[in-house]
């Protein structure tokens, strides 16, 4: 049964840092033996199908194939297109009411102990507010992420104790659904 994920690569063509042209992700893909490749933006969005049921293998698999072309390592998550699906239907926060830059959304590569965020005092934060969902979390940002101090205290890697986490804006956490069910 042929499956179709999206993989998000974490912290590339930032700043001229861990450049990979989108031509290249979709060639490297291809030679891996996926189909239907596609990608969206230049900050490391793929889409493609694959045989394999398997994303950790699949994770691995890339993350190799980017550090042996490209000479520099780069975390991904591959996730289903049902999972990206289900992410986007749990939103806690009224995302049709909501601009873009306003929601967010970080993917783990493992569940997250809500207990380290529970340190994290949510009312110092307010109007912005932050929720747990599966191997994710929802970010409202009011002012947008540049401007966030709630999402500043969430990037402190003590909170998440060596999971992978790359987060994206409302559009392409919808965009990357439509592109795995299209």
């Amino acid at each position: 049964m042929t499956t179709t994920y999206a993989v998000l690569l974490r912290g590339i063509n930032v700043s001229g840092h861990k450049r990979i042209p989108m031509g290249e992700l979709r060639a490297l893909l291809s030679e891996q033996g996926h189909g239907a490749v596609r990608t969206y933006l230049q900050s490391g969005n793929a889409v493609f199908t694959s045989e394999s049921d398997d994303e950790k293998a699949l994770t691995t698999a890339l993350e190799r194939a980017i550090e042996q072309r490209f000479g520099f390592s780069v975390e991904c998550l591959v996730r289903g297109g049902d999972y990206l699906r289900a992410v986007a239907e749990a939103c806690p926060f009224p995302a049709a009411s909501l601009e873009a830059r306003q929601l967010h959304v970080t993917y783990f590569s493992a569940p997250v102990d809500p207990g380290r965020l529970a340190r994290l005092d949510q009312a110092g934060y307010l109007p912005e507010e932050f929720r747990l969902g599966d191997r994710a979390l929802y970010l409202y940002a009011p002012d947008g992420l540049g401007r966030s101090r709630l999402a500043g205290a969430l990037a402190r890697p003590a909170l998440f104790n060596g999971v992978t986490a790359t987060t994206r804006n409302w559009n392409t956490v919808t965009k990357l659904v439509e592109l795995t069910h299209g």
